[in-house]
């Protein structure tokens, strides 16, 4: 009987033992209520709940000057759309254009002008109302006019001052203010904007 005791005494100090680690295990590791993820749940619900956020996050627009305000919708547009860039590059194109004009290049016009435009200047040319003895003296981006996308083309209009002088006197300078539209397509990788209207 003692023998059979002991076995019983065993039996029940493994039960409490049981229950002290059944309990313990419980308090450590919790038990679900319903709010953890669920790594069950299709992915692609996931990737939708992603994908909107994307959507809703704002594109970095840096500090604009007063009178450069409308290019943030550039930047809404373009990737990679650097204002600094374009108003150089506009700055540059600019000149190159009318020296082009000037000189009668139609070949480099016809690099950075869109079809309508390049057909102005081309007959321009033929009528002789260029002049080749034109130089720059300065030239100045006023301000940004107008930002506006249409069938996947962004156009910039901007308003530019320059002044000029022919056959190296300075005493001919002359103040000219332009209003020009870049225009290029937003999915483009290529940096070259074209002259769509002047």
């Amino acid at each position: 009987m003692v023998y059979g005791d002991l076995q019983f005494v065993d039996i029940i100090i493994f039960a409490v033992i049981a229950v002290f680690l059944i309990y313990r295990l419980k308090n450590v590791l919790g038990k679900r209520t319903g709010f953890e993820k669920n790594e069950n749940k299709p992915k692609e619900k996931n990737n939708f709940f992603e994908q909107k956020e994307d959507k809703n996050i704002k594109k970095n627009i840096p500090q604009l000057k007063d009178n450069e305000t409308k290019l943030s919708k550039a930047y809404e547009a373009i990737d990679d759309f650097d204002h600094k860039n374009f108003l150089e590059g506009a700055k540059y194109a600019f000149e190159t254009i009318i020296n082009a004009f000037n000189e009668g290049n139609k070949k480099t016009l016809k690099d950075l002008l869109t079809k309508d435009v390049y057909q102005s200047f081309e007959s321009a040319i033929e009528d002789k109302k260029n002049n080749p003895g034109f130089q720059f003296y300065s030239l100045v981006v006023d301000s940004v006019e107008e930002v506006f996308i249409e069938q996947n083309l962004i156009y910039i209009t901007l308003k530019i001052t320059s002044e000029q002088f022919k056959n190296n006197d300075e005493n001919t300078i002359t103040k000219k203010q332009d209003t020009w539209t870049f225009q290029k397509n937003i999915k483009s990788q290529s940096p070259i904007w074209l002259l769509s209207s002047t």
